[in-house]
């Protein structure tokens, strides 16, 4: 009867699970109750060693997750990482680009993304039939595309950056070179202003960076004399100009490490306070505040990433990440291109 009882439950959990399987595409995660007394830390541990899996986090993520992951990185680490990791399952806790590049790397890993509705305002701002055709206008530029697009815009590019390699790679190209920046104008307006490059900027932004307050960062400075501003280049012109130091999210930590000040105003995503903090307890950091009624300015895309969701999705496999191999091939030269210049240049 015990043996009877127990079949039947697990026909029941199967079908269960099916059915949320077909719920995928609509609801972009595995929508399944969760054991309240399950410690996640330790389950999604195990799950891990079992499945010889990865758990990559970007710094924008909760810092429950970035705690608990293998390894925490910006957008051209985690590439990098993911490009050399021997595991044979990477969860990555980021957004869709982000696994969307761990898979052109890694054709024959699976690659899992705790959310699949975790998208990117950036890289749903350049679609790829308007950037084919923008780019015809164009026959005779390069085409710089930063990292935070889709593989179809990857497919269309020459080269790839991040906001880390974006300098150090346009410095390979001649200068007489002409160029298509894709799709942040604010990063590629302030590439274009600190390196003389007249560069023709696709006109997307990120959501995130583009709202921050110049009047309020202004407000806090005053309250706070003794504290640097520290913006990331996604930043409007208006932040950046009164900022003491511009970089990518890694290297704006590195700065916080290394800088004498013990005050920052840190004018990005807020997940990468976290790591601030970690590596820095005796210094303060104050988040920028945005043009609403926000104290502080978080990605609504990466925080879409739960233990819960990490749990599910690596108990499941699921959501996976799937490309064609056509698409992922022709998207993985102008990736490839900006790994080997950054390597060359040291980067990482």
């Amino acid at each position: 009867m015990c043996e009877q009882n127990f079949r039947k439950m697990e026909d029941i959990a199967t079908v269960d699970l099916k059915e949320k399987i077909a719920e995928l595409p609509e609801r972009g995660f595995l929508d399944m109750e969760i054991d309240p007394t399950l410690d996640l830390f330790e389950e999604i541990q195990k799950l891990k060693k079992e499945k010889n899996a990865v758990l990559l986090a970007h710094y924008y993520q909760d810092a429950d997750i970035q705690d608990i992951a293998d390894y925490i990185g910006d957008s051209l680490q985690l590439a990098q990482y993911a490009e050399k990791t021997d595991a044979d399952l990477i969860v990555f806790a980021g957004v869709h680009f982000m696994a969307e590049t761990a898979k052109i790397l890694n054709p024959e890993k699976k690659v899992v993304l705790p959310d699949f509705h975790a998208g990117c305002s950036l890289a749903d701002s350049c679609l790829p039939g308007p950037f084919a055709e923008f780019k015809a206008k164009y026959p005779d530029h390069v085409v710089l595309s930063y990292i935070n697009c889709s593989a179809e815009i990857k497919a269309l590019s020459d080269y790839i950056v991040t906001s880390s390699s974006a300098e150090t790679i346009l410095n390979t190209l001649p200068a007489d070179q002409k160029i298509i920046f894709a799709p942040d104008r604010n990063l590629g307006a302030y590439l274009s202003k600190k390196l003389n490059r007249n560069m023709v900027l696709w006109n997307g932004s990120c959501i995130v960076h583009e709202i921050f307050s110049l009047e309020k960062i202004t407000n806090l400075k005053e309250k706070h004399p003794n504290a640097k501003i520290i913006s990331h280049p996604e930043c409007e012109e208006a932040v950046l100009n009164i900022s003491d130091y511009i970089g990518s999210t890694s290297n704006l930590l590195k700065y916080t490490i290394s800088d004498d000040a013990t005050e920052f105003i840190v004018a990005t995503e807020t997940g990468i306070i976290h790591k601030m903090m970690q590596a820095s307890p005796d210094k303060t950091f104050i988040p920028a505040p945005p043009n609403n009624a926000c104290a502080c300015n978080d990605c609504p895309f990466m925080k879409m990433n739960t233990l819960e969701k990490i749990y599910l999705c690596l108990k499941y496999e699921l959501p996976e990440i799937t490309i064609d191999e056509t698409l992922r091939l022709k998207a993985k030269k102008s990736i490839d291109r900006m790994m080997e210049i950054s390597a060359q240049a040291g980067i990482k």
